[in-house]
C-alpha cells in the first residue's frame, strides 16, 4: 500500500510541477515574442531534468515509501543536470533569434 501512496504522490508532484512550470516557460517564450515558443517542447525536458533532481534530493525523503535506496544523487551529478537543464531552457530563444 505504501509503495502505491508513494506512486501517486510521485505523479502528483511531476503533473503539478510540470503544469505550473510549463505554463510559466510557455508565458515567458511567448512575452519574448520572437517565436520561441515554437521550441517550449525542450524546456519540459529540463523542467523533467529538474523535477528529478529535486525529487531525488529532497522530496524522496518525506514521503510513505521507507525502503532501501533512498539516497541523494551525487552533488556533481545534481550539478551536471542542473546546468544542462538552464542550457535547455535557454536554447529555445537562441533558436528562435537564429531563424
Amino acid at each position: 500500500m505504501r509503495i502505491l501512496l508513494e506512486i501517486l504522490r510521485v505523479m502528483f508532484i511531476f503533473l503539478i510541477l510540470m503544469a505550473i512550470l510549463g505554463t510559466f516557460f510557455e508565458n515567458l517564450y511567448l512575452n519574448i515574442g520572437n517565436g520561441a515558443e515554437k521550441n517550449s517542447w525542450i524546456s519540459l525536458i529540463a523542467i523533467i531534468i529538474l523535477i528529478f533532481v529535486l525529487y531525488r534530493n529532497k522530496f524522496q525523503f518525506s514521503g510513505w515509501y521507507e525502503g532501501e535506496g533512498k539516497e541523494k544523487l551525487p552533488r556533481k551529478v545534481s550539478q551536471i543536470l542542473i546546468t544542462s537543464s538552464i542550457i535547455l531552457i535557454l536554447i529555445p530563444p537562441i533558436i528562435a533569434q537564429l531563424n
